[in-house]
C-alpha cells in the first residue's frame, strides 16, 4: 500500500511546523518528517536566540507561556556609545515554542514522524518529485513536498532549487547566563531590552547580543558572517567559541555572571538573496531559502511568514478542481514571499554588507547620528528605504562606499 498524503513537510522547525499547522487547520492530510527523536526534541535544533516581536505572537496565535521575557526597547551598541529605541519585543524559550507548534499542529490533524531523517526525493519518469525517502528505504508520497530542513536542504539541493554559498554563511554561539549586571552604570539599562552590539573586536564581521530573560539573566552570544570583513579583523585560528569567551571575560557586565549548565546554543544560516524557491510539486521555506533577516539575524518571524505563504499557495493549488501543482501554479509562493516575507530584500542586503564593512569608529558615529534622528529613520533604513539610509551617510563615507562597490564588482 502506497503511503500518500496531500503534503509532506521535511523538518519540524518553526517554518515546517507552522506550514503543517496551517495546512492541517484547512483539513489537508499532512505529515512532518523530523530527524530528531521525539523524546529529545528539540535538543540538537534548539539553536535560536528566539528574539521576536508581538506582531509575530498575535499573527500566529503564540501563547504567553512560551515567552521567557517581554522587552520594551532595542539597544544598539558600538565600542564607545549606544542608541536606545522603544520597540516592544519578546524573548522566547525556543524549545517550548517549537513543541507548542508541534502539539497545536497535531491537535488540528497534522501527523508527525520523529526520528525520520529525509535523505532524497523520489522522482517520477519525467524527473518531477512525487515523494521522499527517509530512514534508508522508507518512502512517502504527496501532491506537494516542502523542504523546511534549513541549510541542510537535502531535497532542495537534490532538485537544484537552491544554491547556498559558503561565503554568505553566518555562524553563531549563545550562552544563557545568570548573574549578569543588566543595569551597569557604563552601559544602557538592559533589564527589559534586546541589545545588539557592532564591534569587530568582539565579533569581527558580525555582531554580538544580550537579550534580557530576567532581572539578572540573559541570552548572550555572537554571530559573524564568514566574509572578507571577518577575515580582515579575525585572529588566526580563533573560533566563534573563543570570541564569545573573550567577550564574557572582559565585559564588566559579566564579572559575576555564570553560564547556566546545558544552555549553550549553536546555529548557522545563510544571508544572501534567494534564487528559486520552488519547482514542480515542491516548495522550499524557512532557512532553506534562506529567509533570515539579513541585517539583525531575526529568523522566526520571517520563517513563519514563509510557512504561511507556502501553505496559502498549496491551499490555492489544491482547492483548484484540477489540483494543479506544477511550477507555474506554485509560483504564487515566490510572489507572496517577495511581497510579504522579505520586501526590499536586495536593499536590505546592501545595507547589511555596507554596515559590516564599516570600521569600529564608524559604528560610534552611527550611534551619534541615530541619537540625532527620530526613530522613524532607523525603522525605514532597516526596511531598506534608500532615502532613510542616505540620511545616515556622510561625505567622508565615500571611501567606504567605494570599497563596497569594489567588493560588489569583484563578487
Amino acid at each position: 500500500m502506497v503511503d500518500r498524503y496531500d503534503v509532506v513537510v521535511a523538518g519540524a522547525g518553526p517554518a515546517g511546523a507552522q506550514c503543517a499547522r496551517d495546512l492541517a487547520t484547512r483539513g489537508y492530510d499532512v505529515v512532518v518528517l523530523e530527524t530528531e527523536p521525539e523524546a529529545e526534541f528539540p535538543r540538537q535544533s534548539n539553536k535560536s536566540t528566539a528574539g521576536t516581536f508581538p506582531s509575530m505572537m498575535s499573527a500566529f496565535g503564540i501563547p504567553d507561556d512560551v515567552v521567557m521575557s517581554y522587552t520594551d526597547d532595542v539597544v544598539l551598541e558600538s565600542p564607545n556609545s549606544y542608541y536606545e529605541s522603544y520597540q516592544p519585543g519578546a524573548v522566547l524559550e525556543f524549545a517550548d515554542f517549537k513543541r507548542f507548534l508541534v502539539e497545536d499542529g497535531r491537535e488540528n490533524g497534522a501527523e508527525y514522524r520523529f526520528d525520520s531523517r529525509v535523505s532524497r526525493p523520489i522522482l517520477d519518469d519525467d524527473g518531477v518529485i512525487e515523494g521522499v525517502r527517509y530512514d534508508g528505504d522508507e518512502e512517502v508520497y504527496a501532491e506537494v513536498v516542502v523542504d523546511a530542513t534549513g541549510p541542510a536542504a537535502p531535497i532542495a539541493s537534490a532538485l537544484d532549487v537552491i544554491d547556498l554559498e559558503r561565503e554568505n554563511q553566518a555562524i553563531g554561539i549563545e550562552y544563557e547566563m545568570e548573574g549578569v549586571e543588566m543595569n551597569h552604570p557604563e552601559y544602557a539599562d538592559l533589564r527589559r531590552a534586546m541589545m545588539l552590539r557592532l564591534d569587530h573586536d568582539i565579533a569581527p564581521g558580525g555582531y554580538s547580543w544580550i537579550f534580557a530573560t530576567g532581572e539578572d539573566t540573559a541570552k548572550v552570544g555572537i554571530c559573524y558572517i564568514q566574509n572578507d570583513r571577518h577575515r580582515e579583523f579575525a585572529e588566526e585560528g580563533k573560533t566563534v567559541d573563543g570570541y564569545l569567551e573573550d567577550w564574557v571575560d572582559r565585559d564588566p557586565r559579566f564579572a559575576d555572571a555564570e553560564q547556566i549548565d546545558g544552555k549553550t546554543h549553536r546555529g548557522s544560516a545563510h544571508i544572501q538573496m534567494p534564487g528559486e524557491m520552488h519547482t514542480d510539486r515542491f516548495l522550499a521555506i524557512g532557512d532553506t531559502v534562506p529567509s533570515i533577516d539579513p541585517l539583525w539575524g531575526e529568523g522566526i518571524h520571517k520563517g513563519m511568514k514563509s510557512a504561511r505563504a507556502a501553505a496559502a499557495t498549496i491551499d490555492r493549488c489544491l482547492t483548484d478542481s484540477e489540483r494543479r501543482v506544477d511550477a507555474e501554479s506554485l509560483a504564487v509562493y515566490e510572489r507572496l514571499w517577495h511581497r510579504d516575507v522579505a520586501p526590499r530584500m536586495r536593499s536590505r542586503l546592501m545595507l547589511t554588507r555596507l554596515l559590516y564593512l564599516a570600521p569600529n569608529e564608524r559604528y560610534d558615529r552611527l550611534m551619534h547620528d541615530l541619537q540625532r534622528t527620530d526613530d522613524g529613520t532607523l525603522e525605514k533604513a532597516n526596511q531598506g528605504d534608500k532615502a532613510a539610509m542616505a540620511k545616515l551617510l556622510h561625505l567622508d563615507d565615500l571611501p567606504l562606499l567605494a570599497e563596497f562597490a569594489r567588493e560588489r564588482l569583484g563578487s
